[in-house]
């Protein structure tokens, strides 16, 4: 069974076909698109249900209804959970304590997730009652915070230096990087501290080590993946794109394009790549470090799919592969003419990306081939999931 489209790539296709020149037929927009004539018929149609144009059953009813469902088996796992508590706080011999009964709760089918937030509990005081202790690095940490914050409480004209001193006075000898560590996460600062001036940007430190070390070479799909973002101006404001790149083809296997540069851009290029490629488990994701790359969304992501990350220094050219196609789409399509809609944008780019870049032109890398005639031939199994 082929793997499915996402349906940005759809929506992207669709646009295409609907606004093809005169006299161009769609079974050329699905060859260049590598889909067949039916499919991009089925896609039309549905399209044209989503815009009220043709009855049927649309993409958000049937959203709806899966979470209609959702909600209800949500609301019968509540339920049962205040069912049992009640049950539990009844039995005089029990100690009320609702800790067991998360863990019996769990084991019978409801999430912990349901049981405390019935239960109005948090999440991290239980899964450390399932540990039973406290480690030796936290119990540590904490009589080092309390010296630190009595130091701090005392005088708050010293700076941690001077705290680091007054601790180890008081018996919690740490070195001063320590100090400086704990008064940064718990904002103990000197009353005369210098004000720091917001205006400049600085990246923010890496979330991943560099597991590339500049070498752009891979030996199969899937193993390892480039992303980053590009931007692009247009008469209704800009255009932000985000692209996934799998080295061994140079082929972008995943994209997503969005008028805001937000996380949710680079989590929808990643998912979108995840699902035109299936199996990616331990494929290494390789990228810059942009808050978009740094942020909790995109981490998630990567572990959702079993993805490995990984990320450069700041301005050393650690992900100058990913930056030479963005290159090369800023000479071919970005400054080619001044567009009017982020929609007219669009749609060249990912023509250009799926019809010239994919299929027509060859690469001296890859023996003068395209990336879906190299991947054809060095790896069938992909080009027919692709």
């Amino acid at each position: 069974m082929p793997a499915p489209y996402p349906q940005e790539f759809r929506d992207d296709v669709v646009r295409v076909a609907r606004n093809r020149e005169p006299g161009q037929k769609l079974s050329q927009i699905a060859r260049d698109f590598g889909i067949s004539e039916s499919c991009l018929t089925n896609w039309m149609r549905q399209a044209d249900v989503e815009d009220g144009n043709r009855p049927g059953k649309t993409r958000e009813d049937s959203v709806e209804l899966r979470d209609a469902r959702k909600r209800i088996r949500l609301l019968e796992q509540e339920n049962e959970v205040l069912r049992r508590a009640a049950a539990y706080l009844s039995q005089a011999n029990l100690p009320k304590r609702f800790y067991p009964l998360v863990t019996e709760l769990a084991a019978d089918g409801i999430p912990v997730a349901v049981s405390l937030r019935v239960l109005k509990l948090s999440r991290q005081p239980y899964y450390r009652w399932r540990k039973q202790q406290v480690t030796e690095a936290e119990l540590v940490e904490a009589y080092r915070a309390n010296a630190l914050f009595d130091a701090h409480r005392d005088d708050d004209t010293f700076g941690y230096r001077l705290l680091a001193d007054e601790a180890a006075d008081a018996g919690e000898v740490m070195c001063r990087r320590t100090a400086w560590r704990i008064c940064r996460d718990n904002q103990w600062f000197s009353a005369f501290g210098k004000k720091r001036g917001k205006n400049g940007k600085r990246p923010g430190p890496p979330v991943h080590d560099d597991l590339v070390q500049r070498d752009f070479t891979a030996d199969d799909v899937n193993e390892l993946w480039l992303t980053d973002i590009t931007e692009h101006p247009t008469g209704e404001g800009k255009l932000y794109l985000c692209a996934v790149k799998d080295v061994f083809s140079g082929r972008i296997v995943g994209y997503s394009m969005d008028s805001r540069m937000k996380s949710r851009l680079a989590v929808n290029a990643l998912d979108n790549a995840v699902i035109r490629r299936g199996d990616i488990a331990g494929c290494i994701v390789h990228s810059d470090r942009g808050s978009q790359f740094r942020s909790r969304k995109f981490v998630r992501a990567l572990h959702r799919h079993h993805l490995i990350g990984s990320m450069g220094k700041v301005g050393a050219g650690d992900n100058a592969a990913m930056e030479s196609f963005f290159a090369l789409l800023q000479k071919n399509v970005l400054d080619r003419k001044r567009w009017r809609t982020r929609e007219e944008l669009r749609i060249a780019i990912i023509t250009w990306i799926e019809r010239t870049y994919h299929r027509r032109r060859r690469q001296d890398s890859l023996g003068r081939l395209t990336p879906i005639e190299y991947e054809t031939i060095m790896n069938p199994t992909v080009s027919l999931a692709a």
